[in-house]
């Protein structure tokens, strides 16, 4: 009887599952440009620094997911990283500029170089808007 209940339970185990994704949401990832940013002059060792950046969502259904944040050496490229829905309706007028930030803790001694993100030229390469930052002591 052991024996019969076990193989019924493990029947029933393996036809409930499903590996149908209907359920799931299918999301779209942009990587957008940054309009405007604010930085200092100049930034002093050990010292945190708010660092501002606007971007223009695309459309009303653009999601806001993060900063694409690389780091090199003493270079920093900086983007805005976006989701929508698959198949998810938007509004064609744009939204007002959004703004992010985020800290920046100085750890080293001459200069940051931030290139930020501008979008694509008429061949399809990144453009970027490069900004040194002198450290001083």
């Amino acid at each position: 009887m052991k024996k019969i209940a076990l193989f019924l339970v493990l029947v029933v185990t393996l036809f409930s599952c499903t590996t149908d994704n209907n359920d799931r949401e299918n999301f779209n990832f942009d990587i957008l440009p940054v309009e405007s940013y604010i930085l200092p002059e100049s930034f002093k060792l050990g010292e945190t620094y708010e660092i501002k950046l606007k971007y223009q969502r695309p459309t009303s259904c653009h999601i806001y997911q993060g900063l694409y944040y690389d780091k090199n050496l003493n270079t920093r490229t900086i983007a805005i990283q976006t989701a929508t829905k698959a198949n998810q309706v938007c509004t064609l007028e744009l939204p007002p500029l959004s703004e992010v930030s985020f800290n920046f803790l100085v750890t080293a001694t001459g200069s940051y170089i931030f290139k930020f993100y501008k979008g694509k030229d008429a061949d399809d390469k990144n453009l970027f808007e490069s900004v040194e930052i002198q450290v001083i002591p």
